[in-house]
């Protein structure tokens, strides 16, 4: 199979995806109007979408509910089961990833968090990396790249700036 796992995320300049207290308001400094940074792209290419539970419980306290509604939505957590409307609990993201990737279908679009992130990368199951650099110090708080993980190689895609200062840079592992 083809699938892609695809990380497509957004960190500080100085490489942190939220505060401590799991605030993203500095994401909000690039908000710019008809502006979506590759995103409605993105999903076009995806039909599954996959969270941590953190990530998860952010995207629900904006109070639309569950999105991508046309996606199978997979949320890891160690504690969860069951759905909550569309979005399936899961506890084993390593094994899940796996198994989606043996599945007929589109790209598998991940968006943390950090725990996911390294478990992906620590079994060399990410595709692409897409990540939009935002252009502010937190200065601490919770990395994108946790330290430990298994040092790889990419391939670089492309980079794209925008006039709000957010970078978009693409790198493809090689496996």
């Amino acid at each position: 199979m083809n699938r892609k796992l695809i990380l497509y995320i957004a960190m500080s300049l100085d490489g942190y995806i939220a505060k401590k207290d799991d605030n993203i308001d500095f994401l909000s400094i690039v908000e710019t109007p008809d502006e979506d940074y590759g995103y409605s792209d993105i999903l076009k290419r995806v039909d599954t979408v996959i969270w941590g539970r953190k990530t998860f419980d952010k995207v629900l306290s904006f109070g639309e509910g569950v999105p991508h509604k046309d996606k199978k939505v997979y949320v890891i957590s160690k504690s969860k089961t069951g759905n909550e409307s569309h979005a399936e609990y899961c506890g084993d993201v390593v094994q899940l990833i796996k198994s989606l990737k043996n599945q007929t279908g589109k790209d598998i679009y991940c968006d943390g968090g950090g725990e996911i992130v390294y478990e992906l990368l620590k079994n060399r199951l990410f595709d692409r990396l897409i990540i939009s650099i935002i252009p502010h110090l937190v200065g601490s708080g919770i990395r994108l790249f946790k330290d430990g993980n298994i040092e790889q190689e990419l391939k670089f895609k492309q980079s794209t700036s925008y006039s709000s200062g957010l970078v978009q840079v693409w790198y493809d592992l090689n496996h």
